[in-house]
């Protein structure tokens, strides 16, 4: 596990991320239409969790090409590895990689470096956006997604919501972890010495208590042992939490539930004698 991971490694958060993968479909296309992404690529997928997105690559790349995923939670690798090629998506790889231990990627260059939902998790994602950087393949793309947590709220507003944010933005925070990472995405190419991005895309959720609100209930149940820690909030505060939050879905199943927003940012390396003036 990483060091500051915040949330939990179960099988509960594991389908989180699944279920999240699936609602975050549209804008991931989305991004991968803007840098072209098709046949025959070589393709990282840095931090792949379940593979959702290696599949979703996977199908553009087609068997000519191939798609590698790293994650330095190995169980949650392999399993998404076994389902990936039981599907028929041989052209699929895995390998356990710590992205924060100064190692080259392995397996590079590649056509399209992509990393979802990974630097927030990152003690320096300055160095961790430098070392994908340098894993792209000359007229590769870097694509970087992430959230900003400050969008999370509700109309027309809700004890329970509040204080979903109050506390799991908090120990976020407590923890080193940045929540408006996906906001500072261009400042983080700047920083990395790689230059300005070449592109931003900006998507939004905005569901009902009913349709929505089991990510807040599932990312407050992973969060919960961080809270504790920190002293934020103990378990029998959890609890009635938890109670209230169901009780409001129940009463107010069609306020307006607004997801972190998920904001991409992405890079194209030179190539040619353009890649020597860089």
């Amino acid at each position: 596990m990483a060091p500051n991971y915040a949330l939990l490694r179960d099988a509960t958060e594991y389908e989180r991320l699944r279920s999240q993968a699936r609602a975050w479909e549209p804008a991931t296309k989305r991004v991968f239409d803007e840098v072209a992404l098709g046949p025959g690529a070589h393709c990282l997928d840095a931090g792949c969790g379940p593979g959702l997105t290696m599949r979703l690559m996977a199908e553009r790349v087609g068997p000519s090409g191939h798609v590698m995923g790293v994650d330095v939670d190995a169980d949650v690798g392999d399993e998404a590895l076994a389902l990936l090629l039981a599907t028929g998506y041989g052209h699929c790889s895995f390998t356990v990689t710590d992205l924060e231990a100064g190692n080259p990627v392995p397996g590079g260059p590649f056509d399209l470096v992509y990393a979802r939902l990974v630097l927030f998790h990152m003690h320096d994602p300055v160095q961790v956006v430098r070392r994908l950087w340098d894993a792209v393949a000359p007229g590769g793309h870097l694509v970087l997604h992430d959230y900003d947590l400050r969008t999370v709220d509700v109309r027309p507003g809700l004890g329970s919501v509040q204080e979903f944010k109050q506390v799991a933005l908090a120990a976020f925070t407590e923890a080193g972890l940045d929540v408006h990472t996906g906001h500072r995405l261009p400042l983080l190419f700047q920083e990395a010495d790689i230059g300005s991005a070449d592109g931003t895309d900006v998507a939004g959720r905005l569901e009902t208590m009913r349709s929505g609100g089991w990510l807040f209930a599932e990312v407050y149940r992973s969060i919960l042992p961080l809270a504790v820690r920190l002293g934020l909030t103990t378990r029998p505060a959890y609890y009635s939490w938890f109670r209230e939050f169901a009780r409001d879905t129940v009463e107010h199943p069609d306020h307006a539930l607004l997801w972190p927003l998920l904001i991409g940012a992405w890079k194209r390396k030179p190539s040619g004698p353009l890649l020597a003036a860089a």
